[in-house]
């Protein structure tokens, strides 16, 4: 241990030696936040000049201590609590129980560290520079922190020294990051604004919450490596789920309207600034609807998450040197003219091997494995996908790219599929939902021997999701949101790791 945890540890002790409890078991009372009493605390100035305080005469605060200062007979702290900061006003006379002076110039001057948690009982007042301020008159230890925060500085002119910037330990330890570099708690309070106003535009939509299975016999409903588990009593492979899709359809074939489910996906891929192993997802389907209904809705909820995280309500977000108007209606652009517009290549007409010397030629990444879509999509993500800074929806994919889409009602070989682009990143994916069983197994087939060929992504035979189409399943869109990059276009963060509490990290190094 370092010299500074042997010596709280020696603080530790001697409370106990006093008969103070470093963390006693009974509940605290909090009356009031730090960032309240500092915004809304009122005084008024009496006719003889003396003044009134006229709220805040009574109250109890709990927080970890920040700062303390000594100030001749007194002390001056700050408190932070999940709201904010406050200064706190202790003076050795209030301390003092008959001729006994401990608690003050023992355990509050010499045992009391910064990062220690307390509770604080006295009276809010403006001090002379006109700071508001907590007089304490009562004290008591809440929990004895054992390691010391990080000491961040910050000189007159407001430059910070000995931040606690790096990126693997704010990551790995979060718990130090948001209690040193608060600012960054706004980013969580818009991520769950984000979710709840989602949540409640559903529930408008007169859609029912569901919750479907993590561990599952089959991995479907996307193209993705999944992570696998073995069950011992049922000595069978499962998988953590990479989509809930299958799943909820087969509650629209039970008969529900409308159904939705914030999800933890899990697929054993790579991790970069926009992909973590494991992610939130939002997938919402609905009968009786078509991806030109989805397309309007989702226009109309991103609007409304918009006006709700932005303090001011309007609908414009800042993505670095972007400004992202989520106000609809957005650009709908098909994947062929998309790929037309930003390569000069029409990949409609051109078959495998001309796409193959395509991506050779540019230096596309491509193995064996690849047929036709997914070529077509390599080619998309390299060389399209940065242009689409503000809201597109890519409409009409091939059918080989999308084996649960319904076919398109007027354009052979495409189908009714749209993903939403939003700074250069797909956020959203929708459908026309397939509901033809018989269509759908060729669907499965083809994505078998697409397996066979070597793509690790391909999806597996659901023999009992086609068992639940052929009960039928009405006409149905569908549609799956990225939370976590929502979460980052939303807060104006470039790295996935900055919205996630815990991102995945490598296994620390002792």
């Amino acid at each position: 241990m370092t010299e500074q945890e042997l010596l709280r540890r020696e603080s530790l002790a001697k409370l106990r030696e006093m008969g103070v409890e470093p963390y006693p078991a009974e509940a605290y009372v909090v009356s009031a936040f730090a960032a309240d009493v500092a915004a809304n605390y009122r005084e008024e100035v009496l006719e003889d000049g003396t003044k009134n305080r006229l709220n805040y005469q009574e109250i109890s605060l709990a927080g970890r201590v920040m700062a303390s200062r000594e100030a001749g007979k007194a002390l001056f702290m700050n408190l932070q609590d999940s709201s904010g900061r406050i200064q706190l006003y202790l003076r050795r006379d209030d301390f003092l129980v008959g001729e006994d002076a401990s608690m003050f110039d023992t355990v509050i001057k010499k045992l009391l560290d910064l990062g220690d948690y307390i509770g604080v009982k006295g009276f809010a007042f403006r001090t002379k520079t006109g700071e508001v301020s907590v007089h304490v008159r009562e004290f008591k230890f809440l929990a004895k922190s054992l390691r010391p925060l990080p000491v961040v500085k910050k000189d007159a002119d407001g430059h910070i020294f000995d931040a606690f910037t790096d990126p693997e330990q704010r990551y790995r330890m979060r718990y130090v990051d948001l209690t040193v570099n608060p600012s960054f708690r706004d980013i969580f309070l818009k991520r769950s604004k984000l979710i709840k106003t989602m949540r409640a535009y559903l529930d408008e939509l007169g859609l029912l919450e569901v919750e479907t299975p993590i561990l599952q016999p089959i991995h479907g409903g996307a193209a993705a490596r999944p992570f696998t588990t073995h069950h011992n009593t049922l000595d069978m492979q499962l998988y953590l789920r990479i989509a809930n899709e299958l799943y909820l359809k087969r509650l629209i074939v039970a008969g529900f309207d409308g159904v939705y489910e914030f999800a933890k996906m899990f697929r054993n891929e790579g991790m970069d600034r926009t992909h973590n192993p494991e992610f939130t997802a939002l997938e919402f389907y609905v009968a009786y609807k078509d991806y030109h209904w989805m397309m309007d809705v989702t226009e109309q909820m991103l609007e409304r998450v918009a006006r709700a995280v932005n303090a001011d309500g309007v609908t414009t977000v800042k993505v670095g040197e972007q400004d992202i108007e989520f106000a609809g209606p957005y650009r709908r652009l098909t994947m062929f003219e998309a790929i037309r517009q930003y390569t000069g290549i029409n990949v409609e007409t051109a078959d495998e091997t001309e796409l193959r010397n395509y991506c050779k030629q540019e230096h596309i990444e491509m193995d064996a494995s690849m047929g036709k879509a997914k070529l077509i999509d390599e080619i998309f993500g390299e060389k399209v996908e940065e242009h689409l800074i503000q809201p597109t929806f890519l409409i009409d994919y091939p059918v080989e790219m999308s084996p649960l889409t319904k076919m398109h009602r007027s354009k052979p070989g495409l189908v009714e599929r749209f993903e939403l682009f939003v700074n250069g990143k797909e956020v959203a994916n929708a459908y026309s939902e397939l509901n033809d069983p018989i269509e759908q197994r060729e669907r499965f087939e083809e994505q078998l021997r697409l397996a066979a060929r070597g793509d690790e992504e391909a999806m597996a035979m659901d023999e009992d999701f086609l068992r639940a189409l052929e009960y039928g399943m009405p006409p149905t869109a569908g549609i799956g949101f990225g939370i976590d990059r929502l979460a980052m276009l939303f807060t104006g963060q470039s790295s996935i790791q900055e919205v996630l509490f815990f991102p995945q990290m490598r296994a620390e190094q002792s």
